[in-house]
């Protein structure tokens, strides 16, 4: 039976990615189990000019790489060095990352086993407040000279590694390469145990980073498949990379239905605003119609951008969808065109008047407007949505009060409502945005056998 090998490798890059940066120095030291037995190092010329903060961490500078060799000369040779031995590295998706690329532009295909001296050491040996590798190679007195060039990055991970082996009383580097194995796939600073909590349930997951701060929040079906869908796949891009490497933690909340995901999702995204969410930030309204009452008494139906000091009667995400909701208010109660106002800049200006003649009586002109903004508002219904539950003996409910979401909860079967409105005091409030009821409008909509309408007096 073959014995197994190890290359241990470091590298330094022109940047934070692989997609965008290059290699500009590599070292890889070939380990059997027992010591160190072969070496490779070289500098590595990345045919892109070095930026001078990465000069001013690495020390290395254009004219050091001038002559060096370029990956694609040394490919061949990384290769055979790599090939057959599992792939180790302190952060090892980074190096991983960036050699895997690299060969695969030089026109290699390659993938490996890796092991992680990170997930290693906080396994092997707990209770470090750090494990970046100066701060590790400090409290466990291991040599580190050159740091931040590849051979001396590489040399004190050969010694960590090696005295790792020699800790591992319980075999756990045996199993966290096995190709089954969550640590060939978990980011290196989230413990495995938190992944294995994970259901296979509706709900919404949290990310935490290094001081316990939520940088993503993510809805699923199937939360355990979600959440290791984040981790599959070799993407490279620099916020993929960033990503993983800030994640130290998982948390989890169970939602009966895939709805009640989405809403609890959307809702802890705009409370939060996490680091890593990206879509739904974008999902915001943009202008508004405002009621305005000048200084001579006449009031204005306005539409125009938001102003989040300023209430507006209804939302909107184009300022095309409110000058046709005014125009269409302005034909059905037949206001006066000279006090509508469409697509300003800013609602609450000052409308001066050109044209004076004929102006409408202004209490009849103001009753039109009121009952504009009476008929919008009795569109806005109140209903429930009941649904199922997280378990048999429960079930779900949804509130949304005059055409905004309340809030959201869980009931036992045995509660009976004379009124659907009774549901208020079983959810939990929760602040309404359009996304939300846009989600509960379009559920409405395919299940009206699950809604509950509140009774009009």
């Amino acid at each position: 039976m073959k014995k197994t090998e190890y290359a241990i490798v470091d590298i330094e890059t022109t940047g934070g990615n692989a997609s965008g940066s290059r290699i500009t120095e590599i070292a890889i030291i070939i380990h059997d189990g027992i010591s160190v037995t072969d070496r490779f190092e070289t500098l590595v010329n990345p045919q892109k000019e070095i930026p001078v903060p990465i000069f001013a961490l690495t020390g290395i500078n254009n004219e050091m790489v001038r002559h060096a060799p370029i990956f694609d000369a040394i490919a061949e040779q990384v290769l055979e060095m790599l090939t057959d031995r599992i792939f180790v590295a302190h952060n090892v998706n980074f190096d991983y990352s960036f050699v895997r690329h690299e060969l695969e532009t030089a026109g290699f295909s390659w993938k490996a086993r890796k092991l992680c001296t990170v997930r290693a050491a906080r396994k092997i040996r707990p209770g470090f407040s750090s494990y970046s590798l100066g701060k590790l190679c400090q409290s466990l007195e291991i040599p580190l000279e050159n740091q931040h060039r590849a051979g001396g990055d590489a040399d004190a991970t050969a010694i960590l590694f090696s005295r790792l082996l020699k800790w591992d009383t319980e075999g756990l580097i045996e199993k966290m390469v096995k190709n089954t194995s969550l640590d060939q796939r978990l980011p290196p600073n989230l413990p495995p145990e938190d992944f294995d909590r994970l259901p296979e349930k509706h709900g919404v997951y949290y990310f935490y980073n290094q001081v316990n701060k939520v940088i993503y929040v993510g809805k699923a079906i199937n939360l355990k498949k979600r959440v290791a869908s984040h981790f599959s796949g070799h993407k490279i891009t620099p916020q993929r990379q960033h990503f993983l490497r800030d994640i130290y933690a998982i948390s989890f909340e169970v939602c009966a239905t895939e709805l009640m995901a989405l809403l609890l999702e959307c809702s802890e995204i705009k409370k939060l605003w996490p680091a890593y969410n990206r879509a739904l930030k974008r999902f915001e309204p943009k202008y508004g119609l405002y009621e305005y009452e000048a200084r001579s008494g006449y009031k204005y139906l306005v539409t125009g951008k938001l102003n989040k000091f300023q209430g507006c009667i209804e939302h909107f995400n184009t300022i095309h969808e409110g000058i046709n909701m005014l125009i269409s208010l302005k034909q059905q109660f037949e206001i006066d065109n000279r006090f509508c106002r469409y697509g300003i800049s800013t609602a609450g200006e000052n409308f001066p008047i050109s044209d004076f003649t004929d102006l409408p009586d202004v209490c009849s002109h103001n009753k039109k407007i009121e009952n504009a903004i009476d008929y919008l508002a009795a569109n806005r219904s109140s209903f429930a949505i009941i649904d199922k539950g997280r378990s048999p003996d429960e079930r779900s409910c949804i509130w949304v009060e005059n055409g905004h979401f309340y809030g959201m909860g869980y009931i036992t079967s045995d509660v009976g409502f004379k009124d659907p409105s009774e549901i208020k005091d079983y959810v939990t409030p929760y602040k309404s945005n359009q996304y939300c009821m846009h989600l509960i409008n379009k559920y409405a909509q395919k299940y009206p056998g699950k809604v509950f309408i509140k009774k009009t007096s």
